[in-house]
């Protein structure tokens, strides 16, 4: 594997440890405010400074990566569970089956870009987090379709399939037994990349008011209150610190995904 996945790699597992032991790593309440000391630089008591009402940078962001990875692994899973079933059996049936899913249906979520159509589902719902969850699950799921049922349509129609197919067995163990196993390669590197866009599409929304309601300590609320040009100047490292770890985190799941996908692609690996 690259060195760049390994590195991913480790910013994933340091970001896992953080978010499972965040309330032994946080050095303060991440709700306590201090108006005497907002915008406070980095120091002793306050390893990453403070923000407007004085709350501890360095808390935030270590319990902002509990709601990531949290939105993250939720999505992810929900969507490529859903994709996968959908896919996989558009594509193992075919014909009106295919035409309706992949001619109809897939184009229907395709239509529109993922973070309008986001927004707008979010806008309705309201915001929170489990309804921002159920937004990006919403709209996540057409990716892993997509390329669940290119991969079905193609190991279908291997010679061990059809040696099986004659032997007698159902469409479900041929499905669940012969032609997922052998088709789910693309889809580990698709779930890896999907937690990079869902990290970033869960700040976005809470960037802009509509995912993660504040005061939750999430990354993109973090940057939403510090995006004013004033604090930009008073005080850099109240924007710097979250833009920063969600540009690491994002990065991270990127370098893990390239990586997977030139180790599980034979000619990618031989080269």
């Amino acid at each position: 594997m690259s060195r760049l996945a390994i590195i991913g790699f480790v910013i994933v597992v340091v970001l896992v440890v953080v978010a499972l032991a965040a309330p032994l790593i946080a050095t303060q309440d991440v709700g306590a405010t201090d108006l005497l000391h907002r915008y406070e630089a980095p120091s002793a008591s306050h390893w990453l400074g403070t923000d407007a009402t004085g709350r501890d940078i360095f808390s935030r962001v270590v319990y902002g990566a509990r709601i990531s990875l949290r939105v993250g692994l939720v999505v992810v899973t929900v969507s490529a569970l859903v994709g996968t079933v959908i896919g996989a059996l558009a594509g193992f049936y075919g014909g009106w089956v295919d035409r309706f899913v992949a001619g109809y249906f897939f184009n229907i979520f395709l239509a529109f870009p993922g973070l309008l159509l986001a927004i707008a589902m979010v806008a309705f719902l309201g915001a929170g987090i489990n309804k921002l969850i159920f937004a990006l699950c919403i709209i996540g799921w057409v990716g892993y379709a997509r390329v669940i049922r290119a991969q079905v349509l193609k190991v279908r129609e291997y010679d061990f399939v059809q040696a099986a197919r004659a032997l007698g067995a159902g469409d479900l163990r041929l499905l669940f037994r012969h032609i997922l196993p052998n088709a789910v390669q693309p889809l580990i590197v698709q779930a890896s990349l999907g937690m990079a866009g869902a990290v970033l599409s869960e700040a976005t929304l809470s960037f802009l008011g509509l995912g993660v309601p504040p005061p939750s300590p999430s990354w993109g609320v973090m940057l939403e209150e510090a995006r004013d040009l004033s604090t930009l100047q008073a005080a850099p490292h109240a924007l710097i610190v979250p833009g920063v770890a969600i540009a690491l985190t994002v990065l991270a799941f990127n370098f893990i995904g390239d990586g997977l996908r030139d180790y599980l692609d034979p000619r990618q690996r031989n080269r």
